[in-house]
């Protein structure tokens, strides 16, 4: 996918795992310049990282701080947007993981929440990733719709779609990348 972001900053945050990888590679290879550190002034586009494997321990307070900061300062200087890298399990709970569940639930909460309150500057969404490479649990392929796991890149995809200068009246939303896992099981039984 294309998207004119040629000289805009980009900052990235949070756990390190394939998509992330190659959501930084989408956003060099069209031009965005990419750090993991903090330059001064805000960056144009900053995207958070949650751990997308299940983790009972994660809290996301720590990614949501970071957000907030940034959005104040992007504000100041005429905008940006942000997106959350979150599990789709923070849309349909899993039994299975239970306080993971209830951790991504939080950040997309938070992700709407900062949405209502830095609009109009700044686009605040989240990208809900199922079963994609080794992201998710192997459990999830069983009630996907399409069948497999998705690849790295189907979430990049996702996440230049939400950082496309021309893509100015979405903010506050959630886009599942999951082959159709959230909506709804498809049970054998």
């Amino acid at each position: 996918m294309e998207i004119e972001i040629s000289g805009q900053s980009a900052r990235v945050a949070g756990a390190e795992n394939a998509i992330l990888a190659a959501v930084v590679a989408a956003l060099e290879a069209n031009g965005a310049t990419v750090s993991r550190s903090p330059g001064e002034g805000a960056p144009d586009i900053l995207v958070l990282s949650h751990p997308l494997s299940p983790d009972a321990a994660y809290r996301p307070e720590a990614l949501a701080l970071e957000a907030e900061t940034v959005a104040r300062a992007m504000a100041a200087q005429g905008g940006g947007r942000i997106v959350h890298l979150v599990s789709a399990a923070g849309l349909v709970p899993m039994r299975r993981h239970p306080a993971w569940s209830a951790a991504m639930a939080s950040a997309i909460a938070g992700v709407r929440a900062l949405a209502m309150v830095s609009g109009p500057a700044v686009r605040v969404n989240a990208v809900a990733v199922g079963r994609v490479g080794e992201a998710g649990d192997e459990a999830m392929l069983s009630h996907v719709p399409l069948g497999q796991a998705g690849k790295p890149g189907d979430v990049a995809n996702a996440v230049l779609f939400l950082v496309d200068p021309l893509n100015s009246y979405t903010t506050g939303q959630t886009l599942a990348v999951d082959g159709g896992w959230t909506t709804g099981y498809g049970r054998n039984f």
